[in-house]
């Protein structure tokens, strides 16, 4: 099983899927996040989707469950780099992504979350 690698970029962690997700990818990228949150106290979580073409039900779930379990652990999440098509996607199949925040790209999520941090510190 490939692994989704997890890189710190200061008190932010950056998500970027490359791969078609899976049940067992999904639920190791869960636990990984989850892990490197609590052990580098990351702040910020951008996920970039800019490489998923096509979006179910299941990737919908799974954004605004990592969206959840990093709210838990005192960390903010953007998705960053949605494709239009993938937006479309996302509204036809009533996923609002309620609680997910979302930038176009990763450079306007990085600033999203500095202004989050800004305000909360």
């Amino acid at each position: 099983m490939e692994r989704v690698p997890i890189l710190k970029l200061g008190d932010i962690l950056i998500v970027s899927i490359q791969i078609d997700l899976d049940d067992q990818s999904v639920l190791a990228l869960q636990e990984d996040l989850a892990d490197t949150v609590v052990s580098s106290g990351a702040r910020g979580v951008i996920i970039d989707i800019t490489a998923v073409e096509i979006v179910d039900s299941f990737i919908g779930r799974m954004l605004s469950t990592i969206a959840a379990m990093t709210r838990m652990l005192d960390a903010e999440t953007v998705v960053v780099g949605m494709r239009p098509a993938v937006a479309i996607t996302l509204v036809e199949l009533g996923l609002s992504l309620g609680g997910v925040r979302t930038a176009l790209n990763l450079e306007k999520g990085v600033a999203m979350l500095g202004h989050v941090r800004g305000a909360a510190g």
